[in-house]
């Protein structure tokens, strides 16, 4: 029987910099806030960790440094994915080493894969494996579509646990879910489709809200799989516009700047990504003071 690795809500945490280096002390502080405010785990090194632009060397001290700060008290996943398998293999088997729970495996981007292709990879990925492994699907960032027949098959790997499924396609993950039938964990990847894919059997999401809202985005989760549906519903109807904000620009941009609002980091992202539009900010802030979180 494959094991959970977690119910409810994972921070996909952002990586904060200052003076173009990660920002360990901001970081750290930032974790022990997640953890005090009862987030059920952390994602470091993912999209809205901004991997795509760490080094080799940052990538793997931050992931070290998210474990050794947790300290076992809620999971660490490690975002080790990539479009070259062999770099896949070696990120995951240092994530290993160095503690995390799980590996978030995102699928190749760029020059992309077939089906066949994605099975191959992501067995390769997962037999290199010793820790359980999550996939990523997220077609609208790499332009390749883990289809639900895929997974299924995927599912029959004893380390591959979970997707984290952010296709927004909802009939195809509800597709996804008749296929895997219990033999894979399903999370959403959008803030938006939590409930939905919690009533298709998800066992929570991996979120960009929950950075600025760790303990409203667990609640919500966790509500819903106690039973409250009701309260669970009116939660994410009404956090509907400021997940929205945090999404009106290309994640993490938005979300780094809710995060800086609130005093946890500077607002300093790498290029490619920009700050923020001055509206666009504007606007958020404004939802973000009718949430009393600034």
């Amino acid at each position: 029987m494959k094991k959970t690795v977690f119910t409810g809500a994972a921070t996909a945490i952002i990586t904060p910099f200052k003076d173009n280096k990660i920002d360990y002390e901001s970081f750290a502080r930032l974790i022990e806030w997640q953890i005090s405010e009862g987030i059920d785990a952390i994602v470091v090194c993912g999209t809205t960790g901004e991997a795509s632009t760490l080094t080799d060397e940052e990538h793997k001290e931050a992931i070290k440094f998210a474990v050794d700060t947790v300290a076992g008290r809620i999971p660490v996943i490690a975002g080790t994915g990539s479009n070259d398998t062999d770099y896949a293999i070696e990120m995951t088997k240092f994530a290993c080493e160095a503690g995390a729970d799980a590996v978030l495996v995102v699928t190749p981007y760029y020059n992309k894969a077939t089906q066949k292709g994605l099975i191959k990879s992501f067995t390769a990925i997962a037999d290199a494996s010793t820790k359980p492994v999550i996939l990523y699907n997220v077609p609208s960032r790499t332009g390749c579509n883990i289809l639900p027949t895929t997974a299924a098959a995927l599912a029959k790997h004893e380390n591959i646990v979970a997707i984290k499924e952010a296709s927004g396609n909802i009939s195809q993950i509800a597709e996804l879910a008749r296929l895997v039938d219990g033999k894979m964990d399903i999370y959403s990847g959008n803030d938006d489709q939590i409930i939905p894919i919690l009533a298709l059997g998800g066992k929570g999401v991996i979120s960009v809200l929950s950075n600025p809202m760790p303990r409203a985005t667990s609640k919500l989760c966790h509500n819903f799989l106690d039973g409250n549906i009701a309260e669970s519903r009116k939660d994410q109807l009404e956090l509907l516009p400021f997940i929205g904000a945090l999404f009106c620009e290309v994640n993490p941009i938005p979300a780094k700047a809710a995060m800086a609002e609130m005093g946890f980091c500077e607002n300093s992202l790498r290029l490619p990504l920009t700050e923020m539009e001055d509206d666009h900010k504007a606007k958020m802030i404004e939802i973000m003071k009718e949430l009393d979180l600034i």
